[in-house]
């Protein structure tokens, strides 16, 4: 006979009940004590680090970037823009990038050669480069429906814009108060902007995180903080980046 059965044969049904009641008051205890415990560990006010966990390593949400970039590769060929400085076209586009232009919204970039808003870019010409890489961009541009417009139309036929955008992400306080940051996008925002200005089907959109992603990244904390596993589990409830790879039709219209 197990223990169990050995109660049950033993002691009168009240007293059984008794014990049980017991046990499930020091279960419930338990799981209070474990969950102060665990919110003890979140319990602090001020991040690790205020500047995304730079100084720590690699900041969590360029991990991902980083990836979507490698994925697509064999996009950064030709002519092709990048917003602030050159280093991804370069690093992704290589020898296959024959010609790199660099926007900013204000002169004096050590690389830049437009400076331009692109929510106002008369000045670009249309149907220009192969490739846009426009990494963490859109957050800054109030008017999101012009800016997405231009880029589809500087692009050439068969030309692609690749976007990565916060979704949960701390504020740019620096940029707020420089220029404006006005916005956080889920997949489905951004897949609605796109779709408004590129054919449905030449829209892919893809997002990564999962709740510890995005925790490390709000209080500071850096890539090498983590473990590969933890970066590489999806959850689309915590979208940390968003990606858009948005390919302008051979015959634009």
């Amino acid at each position: 006979m197990t223990p169990k059965g050995l109660l049950k044969a033993v002691l009168p049904l009240s007293t059984r009940r008794w014990l049980r009641t017991q046990q499930l008051r020091i279960e419930r205890a338990l799981r209070q004590l474990r969950s102060r415990r665990d919110v003890c560990r979140l319990r602090r006010k001020v991040p690790v680090s205020t500047d995304w966990g730079r100084e720590r390593g690699q900041i969590v949400d360029r991990y991902f970037i980083e990836k979507f970039l490698a994925d697509h590769q064999a996009d950064v060929h030709g002519h092709v823009l990048e917003f602030a400085d050159d280093s991804y076209a370069c690093r992704f586009g290589g020898a296959n990038a024959t010609q790199v232009d660099v926007l900013n919204l204000t002169p004096g970039g050590p690389r830049t050669t437009i400076v331009a808003d692109l929510a106002r870019g008369d000045d670009i010409p249309s149907d220009t480069f192969d490739c846009i890489i426009c990494t963490q961009v859109l957050q800054y541009v109030y008017d999101l429906h012009a800016g997405i417009r231009t880029l589809y139309r500087i692009l050439k036929p068969g030309g692609v814009v690749l976007v990565t955008a916060p979704g949960i992400q701390q504020l740019d306080r620096p940029g707020m108060e420089a220029w404006g940051e006005f916005w956080r996008f889920t997949s489905l925002s951004l897949r609605r902007l796109f779709e408004e200005a590129f054919p449905k089907d030449h829209v892919d959109i893809k997002s990564y995180g999962n709740v510890l992603v995005a925790t490390a990244l709000l209080y500071g904390y850096a890539v090498e903080d983590l473990r590969r596993e933890d970066l590489d589990y999806s959850d689309p409830d915590y979208e940390v980046p968003i990606t858009v790879r948005a390919v302008k039709p051979l015959a634009a219209s």
